[in-house]
């Protein structure tokens, strides 16, 4: 039985191998670089799992890259766990007191996708300053390494510090990552991801076992689907308004044009009545509308066109696939100066026609109505948390 990776390129991660056998004694064998040093804590580690599995005739060899401690039971315990076909946890018991919650209206404008198998990825992903971190379980793991990523995931949830980045994972498709959320919810994501969702009884299917399983009604979990089909597009309303969990929709485009058989263009003609019928479906809904990744990592200058058009649309947001894209999502989603110039003289005006207790509020000769007022106040709101605004604006000179 074997798990993890291996090679001259594998960082913070380890390779194991374990054997049962008749002998009653457990050897262990180490291969690291770092072993005079760590070899008897990392040894201890793998005789504390064996242990708690009650495992004492076998051999287990590790070949260490530099694995943290997390990574090192991660791995162990996944082949400890297919040698005897067991779903027990040897990670279960934890200190829940340093998970944070996120509120419902988090300004979600980038979230950073880590694959759910690589730990040198996962370690610092934290530092890149991205609203979410998503632990991906889906398309970036191998179907052959889905019972291992799934236990890391896991730990990484325990264990590592994301800096304020709200926690989310990305399950597998339905029944599948049913598994994963038996496996992960115990240690307490902020949001969970459902991808290729189309309908409203998936995002109910998983509503009713995270309500299982986190019973603590004081720790939001929510829920953020992920329309990447036709027929997805139009559910995309009774998808978004199906659970209070949901917060957000998000679209998947590779997957979307696949089914309908064009191809993904930086113009995105092809795809101009999905992003519309999304944001719709999820304005409606009172949830998030949430923009799909940009491929292309190099390219910036064509990143923040593509964020500029997906704002104006009304996608609040998207996701990235690599750590140098969070910096221009996070700029372009956020309000520049022409917006909040704007925002501010609209609360000043609605500020006065209140002091005056005047129903109306105007600017110039322009009626100004309630909705653009409230979206004027999150505009001033985004502003102050992203740093480009003082919360004491009002008293500020130009």
């Amino acid at each position: 039985f074997t798990a993890g990776n291996r090679g001259e390129s594998v960082r913070s991660d380890c390779w194991v191998e374990l054997n049962l056998t008749s002998k009653s004694s457990v050897r262990i064998n180490l291969i690291s670089k770092v072993k005079t040093n760590y070899g008897k804590s990392i040894i201890e580690l793998a005789q504390q799992v064996l242990a708690s599995y009650k495992i004492n005739k076998a051999e287990l060899t590790i070949e260490d890259k530099g694995a943290l401690p997390f990574v090192l039971a991660a791995r162990i315990e996944c082949v400890v766990r297919q040698a005897i076909n067991s779903t027990v946890s040897y990670f279960d018991k934890i200190d829940n007191s340093d998970f944070y919650t996120t509120p419902r209206n988090l300004n979600r404008f980038s979230r950073l996708y880590i694959p759910g198998n690589s730990p040198k990825l996962m370690i610092n992903a934290g530092i890149y300053g991205s609203g979410g971190i998503i632990l991906d379980l889906e398309d970036s793991v191998a179907p052959e390494k889905k019972d291992e990523a799934r236990i890391l995931v896991r730990n990484a949830l325990a264990t590592i510090d994301f800096r304020g980045s709200e926690r989310m994972v990305r399950i597998n498709q339905l029944p599948l990552g049913l598994e994963d959320l038996k496996e992960v919810i115990p240690f307490r994501p902020n949001l969970i991801l459902l991808p290729k969702c189309e309908s409203a009884d998936q995002v109910i299917e998983i509503d009713t076992v995270i309500t299982e399983i986190n019973t603590d009604k004081n720790f939001p979990i929510y829920i953020m689907p992920i329309i990447e089909s036709a027929l997805g597009v139009i559910k995309a309303y009774e998808i978004a308004s199906s659970s209070e969990r949901v917060v957000a929709l998000a679209l998947g485009l590779e997957d979307y044009t696949a089914d309908i058989g064009a191809q993904r263009t930086q113009e995105a003609h092809e795809s101009f009545y999905a992003r519309s019928a999304v944001v719709n479906a999820a304005r409606a809904a009172g949830v998030q509308p949430i923009d799909s990744v940009f491929s292309d990592v190099n390219d910036m200058e064509a990143l923040a066109r593509t964020i500029q058009e997906s704002k104006s649309l009304g996608f609040v947001g998207m996701g990235c696939i690599h750590p140098r894209q969070v910096a221009v999502i996070n700029e372009y989603y956020s309000p520049d100066k022409q917006e909040i110039a704007r925002a501010k003289k609209i609360v000043q005006a609605f500020d006065e026609a209140q002091k005056k207790g005047l129903g109306v509020v105007s600017l110039g000769s322009k009626m100004i109505d309630p909705p653009v007022v409230e979206r004027a106040v999150n505009t001033i709101n985004m502003a102050i948390e992203t740093g480009k605004l003082s919360k004491e604006w009002r008293n500020e000179d130009e």
